[in-house]
């Protein structure tokens, strides 16, 4: 009966002048033949078997892959719906549980922003055996984190960074990196714009290390404009051009301090297609003593996992 009903259907699909195509279309999904056994999914590799590489940061030992900070409290860089479903997902037990779940995966290392609930959410975290090494975005004062936490390092944040860049007012940049110092912390300086992590290099600033983001999403109005012969996009801090990464990846590869390349997937704008050359574009064109800051949104896929099997897969090849 069923041969009976493939033939009456192609002879009728022909008839109508439908294609080969929409033909085959019609036809029943095939199966394996009967009596083949189906193929069980893999099981996923176990915890012990993805664990993160590591690398010397001062007087630690660090992940290479170090869990960003943006997903947790709504910093989507992206629009302000997807910043609030964040902000509803990522409750205080979330926070802490995606924390747990990259200590499994050896990701020791945390891109702290001290704002909001977070002090409170990494006590937490802290109180429930969670281990962390901070590298801390400095907003403010770097005594009150310091005092706080005791960091291993802080950089001054990369949006202030350039803004006083534009302002004219780097001397700001350097008084804070000096009141880091005083303190007994690494210190470094963050920025979206290559030119001015070169320009910081070129002064020979009492640095220790740079984070670049490898977008430079903080051009002004005037500079996007010359870019776009006169237009302007709208969301201009969040425009995203393919061709910036390689010029931020090029200053990090020349400089010989430590460096934590972020934003390598655009704020989320790659896809899932694209998330495994991004990871190996951000790891093969950054030193073997340079790190990558990712933020983590588990919420549709098992990013934390993901993540840690690109970057094992990467630097160790298995």
């Amino acid at each position: 009966m069923l041969t009976n009903r493939r033939a009456f259907l192609r002879s009728a699909a022909m008839a109508a002048g439908l294609s080969a195509t929409a033909v085959a279309q019609t036809q029943p999904p095939q199966g394996p033949p009967q009596g083949t056994p189906a193929q069980p999914a893999a099981p996923p590799r176990p915890v012990s078997e993805i664990q993160v590489p590591k690398m010397k940061f001062g007087k630690a030992e660090i992940s290479r892959l170090i869990v960003g900070c943006n997903p947790l409290y709504g910093f989507a860089h992206y629009n302000a719906t997807l910043g609030t479903v964040m902000r509803e997902y990522y409750t205080a037990e979330r926070v802490c549980e995606v924390l747990h779940q990259c200590n499994r995966f050896g990701i020791n290392t945390y891109n702290y922003v001290q704002l909001g609930r977070a002090p409170q959410d990494l006590q937490r975290f802290m109180a429930e055996g969670g281990k962390m090494h901070l590298i801390v975005q400095g907003t403010g004062d770097p005594k009150i984190v310091y005092d706080m936490f005791k960091p291993l390092a802080m950089y001054h944040h990369g949006e202030n960074t350039d803004r006083a860049y534009q302002d004219g007012k780097m001397d700001t940049v350097k008084d804070w990196c000096k009141k880091a110092r005083d303190l007994g912390m690494m210190v470094g300086v963050g920025s979206h714009k290559p030119e001015v992590l070169a320009k910081v290099e070129e002064e020979g600033w009492d640095v220790d290390f740079y984070a670049g983001c490898v977008y430079n999403r903080t051009r002004t109005d005037e500079e996007w404009k010359k870019i776009l012969n006169g237009e302007l996009l709208e969301m201009s801090r969040e425009i995203y051009l393919q061709s910036d990464p390689p010029r931020m990846y090029k200053f990090i590869k020349q400089t010989k301090k430590p460096c934590f390349a972020f934003k390598i997937m655009a704020a989320g704008r790659i896809t899932a297609r694209g998330a495994d050359q991004a990871f190996r574009t951000a790891f093969e064109s950054v030193k073997p003593i340079d790190g990558v800051f990712v933020g983590m949104f588990p919420r549709v896929v098992d990013e934390v996992r993901e993540n840690a099997e690109r970057v094992h897969k990467i630097l160790v090849g298995a």
